[in-house]
Protein backbone atom coordinates (compact mmCIF):
# COMPACT_ATOMS: atom_id res chain seq x y z
CA UNK A 1 0.00 0.00 0.00
CA UNK A 2 1.21 3.56 -0.84
CA UNK A 3 0.15 6.09 1.38
CA UNK A 4 0.14 9.79 0.26
CA UNK A 5 0.68 12.75 2.97
CA UNK A 6 -0.97 15.52 1.96
CA UNK A 7 1.46 18.83 1.55
CA UNK A 8 1.06 20.42 5.19
CA UNK A 9 0.98 17.26 7.04
CA UNK A 10 3.32 17.65 10.12
CA UNK A 11 5.84 15.21 11.33
CA UNK A 12 3.28 14.16 14.21
CA UNK A 13 0.80 13.19 11.80
CA UNK A 14 3.82 11.28 9.63
CA UNK A 15 4.48 9.29 12.73
CA UNK A 16 0.81 8.12 13.59
CA UNK A 17 0.45 6.87 9.88
CA UNK A 18 3.71 4.89 10.56
CA UNK A 19 2.62 3.36 13.61
CA UNK A 20 -0.26 1.86 12.62
CA UNK A 21 1.66 0.22 9.58
CA UNK A 22 3.43 -1.34 12.15
CA UNK A 23 0.95 -2.33 14.34
CA UNK A 24 -0.23 -4.61 10.99
CA UNK A 25 3.29 -6.18 11.04
CA UNK A 26 4.51 -4.68 8.35
CA UNK A 27 7.26 -2.18 7.77
CA UNK A 28 6.83 1.12 6.29
CA UNK A 29 9.27 2.94 3.54
CA UNK A 30 9.15 6.89 3.89
CA UNK A 31 9.96 8.73 0.64
CA UNK A 32 10.36 12.73 0.75
CA UNK A 33 9.62 14.74 -2.39
CA UNK A 34 9.76 18.17 -3.30
CA UNK A 35 6.17 18.54 -2.54
CA UNK A 36 4.75 15.17 -1.09
CA UNK A 37 5.76 12.42 1.81
CA UNK A 38 4.81 8.99 0.49
CA UNK A 39 4.74 6.23 2.71
CA UNK A 40 5.04 2.76 1.33
CA UNK A 41 3.90 -0.04 3.42
CA UNK A 42 5.80 -3.05 2.95
CA UNK A 43 4.68 -6.93 3.36
CA UNK A 44 1.34 -8.62 3.14
CA UNK A 45 -0.52 -5.82 2.56
CA UNK A 46 -4.20 -7.49 2.67
CA UNK A 47 -4.79 -6.96 6.29
CA UNK A 48 -4.46 -2.88 5.75
CA UNK A 49 -7.83 -0.69 4.74
CA UNK A 50 -7.57 2.67 2.58
CA UNK A 51 -10.17 3.72 4.37
CA UNK A 52 -8.25 3.17 8.12
CA UNK A 53 -5.49 5.11 6.53
CA UNK A 54 -7.50 8.21 4.61
CA UNK A 55 -9.17 9.03 8.01
CA UNK A 56 -6.02 9.79 9.44
CA UNK A 57 -4.97 13.65 9.70
CA UNK A 58 -2.32 14.88 7.09
CA UNK A 59 -3.06 11.47 4.82
CA UNK A 60 -4.32 12.71 1.30
CA UNK A 61 -4.87 9.25 -0.09
CA UNK A 62 -4.05 5.21 0.34
CA UNK A 63 -3.74 3.17 -2.79
CA UNK A 64 -3.44 -0.58 -2.77
CA UNK A 65 -0.73 -1.82 -4.52
CA UNK A 66 -0.63 -5.46 -5.61
CA UNK A 67 2.47 -5.48 -7.77
CA UNK A 68 6.33 -5.60 -6.80
CA UNK A 69 7.05 -2.62 -7.72
CA UNK A 70 5.30 0.11 -5.84
CA UNK A 71 6.98 3.26 -6.07
CA UNK A 72 6.87 4.02 -9.92
CA UNK A 73 3.79 2.76 -10.48
CA UNK A 74 1.08 4.63 -12.33
CA UNK A 75 -1.36 3.68 -9.62
CA UNK A 76 0.18 5.61 -6.82
CA UNK A 77 1.08 8.46 -8.92
CA UNK A 78 -1.25 9.33 -12.27
CA UNK A 79 0.20 11.77 -13.64
CA UNK A 80 3.29 11.37 -15.33
CA UNK A 81 6.39 12.53 -14.03
CA UNK A 82 8.63 15.69 -15.29
CA UNK A 83 12.39 15.58 -14.74
CA UNK A 84 13.47 18.71 -14.72
CA UNK A 85 17.48 18.75 -15.73
CA UNK A 86 18.49 22.35 -15.04
CA UNK A 87 15.60 23.83 -16.29
CA UNK A 88 15.00 21.33 -19.30
CA UNK A 89 11.78 19.53 -18.88
CA UNK A 90 11.73 16.04 -20.00
CA UNK A 91 8.16 14.34 -19.48
CA UNK A 92 4.99 16.31 -19.81
CA UNK A 93 4.06 17.96 -23.69
CA UNK A 94 7.49 18.61 -25.08
CA UNK A 95 10.14 15.39 -26.22
CA UNK A 96 13.56 16.40 -25.77
CA UNK A 97 16.49 15.05 -27.67
CA UNK A 98 19.76 13.98 -26.02
CA UNK A 99 22.33 14.26 -28.45
CA UNK A 100 26.20 13.52 -29.02
CA UNK A 101 29.06 11.55 -29.05
CA UNK A 102 29.32 7.67 -28.20
CA UNK A 103 32.31 8.95 -26.29
CA UNK A 104 34.56 11.63 -25.12
CA UNK A 105 38.07 11.94 -27.51
CA UNK A 106 39.57 15.07 -27.64
CA UNK A 107 38.45 18.41 -26.59
CA UNK A 108 38.70 19.90 -30.01
CA UNK A 109 36.12 16.52 -30.91
CA UNK A 110 33.64 17.84 -27.63
CA UNK A 111 33.75 21.25 -28.41
CA UNK A 112 32.66 20.60 -32.19
CA UNK A 113 30.17 17.90 -31.03
CA UNK A 114 28.61 20.43 -28.66
CA UNK A 115 28.42 22.83 -31.60
CA UNK A 116 26.79 20.44 -33.42
CA UNK A 117 24.14 19.13 -30.99
CA UNK A 118 23.13 23.16 -30.22
CA UNK A 119 22.79 24.30 -33.89
CA UNK A 120 20.51 21.65 -34.25
CA UNK A 121 18.00 22.60 -31.71
CA UNK A 122 18.83 20.01 -28.56
CA UNK A 123 18.79 20.94 -25.41
CA UNK A 124 20.89 17.94 -23.51
CA UNK A 125 24.02 16.21 -24.85
CA UNK A 126 25.10 12.73 -23.83
CA UNK A 127 28.95 11.31 -24.22
CA UNK A 128 30.66 8.70 -22.82
CA UNK A 129 33.90 9.65 -20.20
CA UNK A 130 33.74 5.80 -19.20
CA UNK A 131 32.82 3.02 -21.65
CA UNK A 132 31.46 -0.87 -20.93
CA UNK A 133 33.03 -2.52 -24.17
CA UNK A 134 32.25 -6.24 -25.00
CA UNK A 135 36.22 -6.40 -25.31
CA UNK A 136 38.75 -5.49 -22.54
CA UNK A 137 40.81 -4.26 -25.61
CA UNK A 138 38.69 -1.83 -26.57
CA UNK A 139 38.81 1.90 -25.82
CA UNK A 140 37.23 2.19 -22.26
CA UNK A 141 37.04 5.57 -22.47
CA UNK A 142 39.06 8.95 -20.91
CA UNK A 143 37.74 8.22 -17.76
CA UNK A 144 37.98 11.25 -15.25
CA UNK A 145 39.47 13.48 -17.93
CA UNK A 146 36.73 12.90 -20.23
CA UNK A 147 34.61 13.96 -17.95
CA UNK A 148 36.89 17.76 -17.66
CA UNK A 149 36.62 18.00 -22.02
CA UNK A 150 32.69 16.61 -21.91
CA UNK A 151 31.67 19.65 -19.01
CA UNK A 152 33.93 22.37 -20.73
CA UNK A 153 32.48 21.95 -23.89
CA UNK A 154 28.72 21.59 -22.79
CA UNK A 155 28.67 24.24 -20.09
CA UNK A 156 29.53 26.42 -23.45
CA UNK A 157 26.43 26.15 -25.03
CA UNK A 158 24.79 25.75 -21.64
CA UNK A 159 24.06 22.08 -22.33
CA UNK A 160 22.93 19.55 -19.53
CA UNK A 161 25.47 16.76 -19.50
CA UNK A 162 24.13 13.02 -19.45
CA UNK A 163 26.88 10.23 -19.04
CA UNK A 164 27.23 7.06 -17.95
CA UNK A 165 28.29 5.50 -14.45
CA UNK A 166 29.86 2.41 -14.12
CA UNK A 167 31.16 2.14 -11.14
CA UNK A 168 29.89 3.03 -7.44
CA UNK A 169 33.33 3.75 -6.11
CA UNK A 170 33.36 7.01 -9.24
CA UNK A 171 30.10 8.45 -8.26
CA UNK A 172 31.72 10.96 -5.73
CA UNK A 173 33.65 12.10 -8.92
CA UNK A 174 30.74 12.47 -11.01
CA UNK A 175 29.16 14.48 -8.23
CA UNK A 176 32.40 16.45 -7.84
CA UNK A 177 32.19 17.03 -12.03
CA UNK A 178 28.26 17.95 -11.38
CA UNK A 179 26.81 15.66 -14.19
CA UNK A 180 23.41 16.34 -14.64
CA UNK A 181 22.23 13.47 -15.38
CA UNK A 182 23.91 10.07 -14.54
CA UNK A 183 23.08 7.20 -17.06
CA UNK A 184 23.25 3.63 -15.93
CA UNK A 185 23.59 1.55 -19.28
CA UNK A 186 22.07 -1.53 -20.07
CA UNK A 187 24.78 -4.13 -18.38
CA UNK A 188 24.56 -1.95 -15.33
CA UNK A 189 20.73 -2.39 -15.04
CA UNK A 190 20.93 -5.53 -12.44
CA UNK A 191 23.36 -3.85 -10.89
CA UNK A 192 21.85 -3.62 -7.45
CA UNK A 193 24.74 -1.93 -5.38
CA UNK A 194 24.99 0.29 -7.93
CA UNK A 195 21.16 0.93 -8.02
CA UNK A 196 21.22 1.51 -4.32
CA UNK A 197 23.66 4.56 -4.64
CA UNK A 198 22.71 6.87 -7.25
CA UNK A 199 18.91 6.47 -5.09
CA UNK A 200 20.56 8.04 -2.38
CA UNK A 201 22.11 11.21 -4.37
CA UNK A 202 19.88 14.02 -6.08
CA UNK A 203 20.55 13.58 -9.82
CA UNK A 204 18.62 12.74 -12.49
CA UNK A 205 19.00 8.84 -13.56
CA UNK A 206 18.48 7.10 -16.74
CA UNK A 207 18.02 3.60 -16.54
CA UNK A 208 18.62 1.42 -19.66
CA UNK A 209 16.75 -1.55 -20.42
CA UNK A 210 19.32 -4.57 -20.11
CA UNK A 211 19.74 -6.55 -22.90
CA UNK A 212 17.47 -9.38 -22.08
CA UNK A 213 15.16 -7.70 -19.47
CA UNK A 214 11.80 -7.69 -19.43
CA UNK A 215 9.58 -4.75 -18.73
CA UNK A 216 8.93 -6.08 -14.98
CA UNK A 217 12.59 -6.34 -14.19
CA UNK A 218 13.23 -3.35 -15.93
CA UNK A 219 10.62 -1.62 -13.93
CA UNK A 220 12.11 -3.51 -10.39
CA UNK A 221 15.23 -1.80 -11.38
CA UNK A 222 13.88 1.82 -11.39
CA UNK A 223 12.36 0.78 -7.42
CA UNK A 224 15.70 -0.02 -6.39
CA UNK A 225 16.78 3.88 -7.18
CA UNK A 226 13.04 5.03 -6.11
CA UNK A 227 13.31 2.87 -2.85
CA UNK A 228 16.03 5.15 -1.98
CA UNK A 229 14.79 8.19 -2.32
CA UNK A 230 15.57 9.76 -6.00
CA UNK A 231 12.66 9.55 -7.82
CA UNK A 232 14.28 11.75 -10.22
CA UNK A 233 14.16 8.55 -13.41
CA UNK A 234 13.88 8.47 -16.81
CA UNK A 235 13.88 4.69 -18.61
CA UNK A 236 15.38 4.26 -21.73
CA UNK A 237 14.55 1.43 -24.21
CA UNK A 238 17.70 0.80 -25.83
CA UNK A 239 16.90 -2.63 -28.05
CA UNK A 240 16.99 -6.31 -26.90
CA UNK A 241 18.66 -9.49 -28.19
CA UNK A 242 16.59 -11.92 -30.05
CA UNK A 243 17.40 -14.32 -32.63
CA UNK A 244 17.72 -11.74 -35.29
CA UNK A 245 20.94 -10.67 -36.84
CA UNK A 246 20.59 -8.06 -39.43
CA UNK A 247 20.93 -5.30 -36.68
CA UNK A 248 22.18 -4.95 -33.41
CA UNK A 249 19.18 -5.07 -31.60
CA UNK A 250 15.47 -5.40 -31.62
CA UNK A 251 14.20 -1.60 -30.82
CA UNK A 252 10.80 -2.55 -28.63
CA UNK A 253 8.60 0.57 -29.57
CA UNK A 254 5.68 -1.66 -27.70
CA UNK A 255 7.61 -1.37 -24.78
CA UNK A 256 6.51 2.66 -24.64
CA UNK A 257 2.81 2.42 -24.30
CA UNK A 258 3.32 -0.52 -22.19
CA UNK A 259 5.94 1.31 -19.75
CA UNK A 260 3.24 4.49 -20.16
CA UNK A 261 0.60 2.12 -18.73
CA UNK A 262 2.68 0.47 -15.94
CA UNK A 263 4.63 3.90 -14.61
CA UNK A 264 4.56 7.40 -14.34
CA UNK A 265 8.24 7.86 -15.10
CA UNK A 266 9.63 9.41 -18.39
CA UNK A 267 10.36 7.15 -21.49
CA UNK A 268 13.11 7.47 -23.50
CA UNK A 269 14.38 5.50 -26.47
CA UNK A 270 18.00 4.85 -27.86
CA UNK A 271 17.60 4.76 -31.96
CA UNK A 272 21.17 4.10 -32.37
CA UNK A 273 22.41 1.29 -30.13
CA UNK A 274 19.11 -0.43 -31.26
CA UNK A 275 19.79 -0.38 -34.90
CA UNK A 276 23.37 -0.10 -35.37
CA UNK A 277 23.39 1.80 -38.03
CA UNK A 278 23.20 5.62 -39.04
CA UNK A 279 21.17 4.82 -41.62
CA UNK A 280 18.36 3.21 -39.43
CA UNK A 281 18.54 5.98 -36.92
CA UNK A 282 16.01 8.64 -38.16
CA UNK A 283 13.52 5.92 -39.19
CA UNK A 284 13.43 4.67 -35.38
CA UNK A 285 13.69 7.58 -33.77
CA UNK A 286 10.46 8.93 -35.98
CA UNK A 287 8.86 5.76 -34.93
CA UNK A 288 9.46 6.11 -31.35
CA UNK A 289 8.51 10.20 -30.95
CA UNK A 290 4.91 8.38 -33.04
CA UNK A 291 4.73 5.80 -30.10
CA UNK A 292 4.52 8.12 -27.75
CA UNK A 293 8.42 8.23 -26.36
CA UNK A 294 9.34 11.13 -24.47
CA UNK A 295 12.67 11.93 -25.24
CA UNK A 296 15.91 10.35 -27.54
CA UNK A 297 19.67 9.64 -27.04
CA UNK A 298 20.69 10.16 -30.36
CA UNK A 299 24.63 9.39 -31.26
CA UNK A 300 25.91 12.09 -33.49
CA UNK A 301 30.05 12.48 -34.07
CA UNK A 302 31.79 15.70 -35.70
CA UNK A 303 33.14 13.31 -38.04
CA UNK A 304 31.90 9.75 -37.87
CA UNK A 305 34.41 8.10 -39.84
CA UNK A 306 36.69 9.16 -37.08
CA UNK A 307 35.14 8.08 -34.04
CA UNK A 308 36.74 5.88 -31.81
CA UNK A 309 33.75 4.02 -30.85
CA UNK A 310 30.37 2.90 -32.65
CA UNK A 311 31.48 4.67 -35.62
CA UNK A 312 28.69 2.91 -38.12
CA UNK A 313 25.63 4.17 -35.80
CA UNK A 314 26.50 7.83 -35.08
CA UNK A 315 25.06 10.86 -37.08
CA UNK A 316 26.63 13.77 -38.61
CA UNK A 317 25.53 17.16 -37.40
CA UNK A 318 23.68 18.13 -40.85
CA UNK A 319 22.27 14.21 -39.94
CA UNK A 320 21.05 15.19 -36.83
CA UNK A 321 19.83 18.75 -37.77
CA UNK A 322 18.02 17.24 -41.16
CA UNK A 323 16.08 14.34 -38.77
CA UNK A 324 15.07 17.32 -36.21
CA UNK A 325 12.58 18.92 -38.46
CA UNK A 326 11.12 15.76 -39.18
CA UNK A 327 10.74 14.84 -35.53
CA UNK A 328 8.69 18.14 -35.08
CA UNK A 329 6.46 17.45 -37.43
CA UNK A 330 6.12 14.33 -35.74
CA UNK A 331 6.02 15.23 -32.40
CA UNK A 332 3.41 18.07 -33.72
CA UNK A 333 0.71 15.88 -35.54
CA UNK A 334 0.51 13.94 -32.14
CA UNK A 335 -0.05 17.07 -30.18
CA UNK A 336 3.47 17.57 -28.43
CA UNK A 337 6.67 19.67 -29.36
CA UNK A 338 9.84 18.74 -30.06
CA UNK A 339 11.32 21.27 -27.23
Amino acid sequence: MIIVMNASATDSQLAAVIEKIREAGLTEHISRGTERIIVGAIGDERSLSEQAFELLPGVERAIHIVKQYKIVAREGHPDGTIVDIRGVKLGGKDVQVIAGPCSVETQEQMHLAAAGVHAAGCKLMRGGAFKPRTSPYAFQGLGVTGLEYFGKAAREYKLPIVTELMDVRMLDTFMEHDVDVIQIGARNMQNFDLLKEVGRVNKPVILKRGLSATISELLMAAEYIAAGGNHNIILCERGIRTFETAYRNVLDITAIPVLKKETHLPVVIDPSHAGGKAWMVPALARAAVAAGADGLLIEMHPNPCEAWCDADQALTPQELKDLMVSLKAIAQAIGRDLA
